[in-house]
């Protein structure tokens, strides 16, 4: 790596919107997140699956025949 031309990593707090706050290395003074990993739907498993237009219906429908 060149000398002097990268910029200088820093540990800072990072800060989400449910008033999570965690430390981590940027380059930027400081860091507000809409989502953390304690907020968001995928981690804490209140993830809501959207059918659209009844697709996962049609799909079990269409297969159910083919269960062993």
């Amino acid at each position: 790596m060149k000398e002097k031309i990268h910029p200088e990593l820093k540990e800072i707090k990072a800060v989400c919107a449910c008033g999570e706050s965690f430390t981590t290395r940027s380059t930027q003074d400081a860091i507000h997140v809409d989502m953390c990993s304690l907020c968001h739907p995928f981690f804490t498993g209140k993830q809501k699956l959207l059918d659209a237009e009844g697709r996962v219906e049609k799909f079990k429908k269409k297969y159910a025949k083919h269960k062993k």
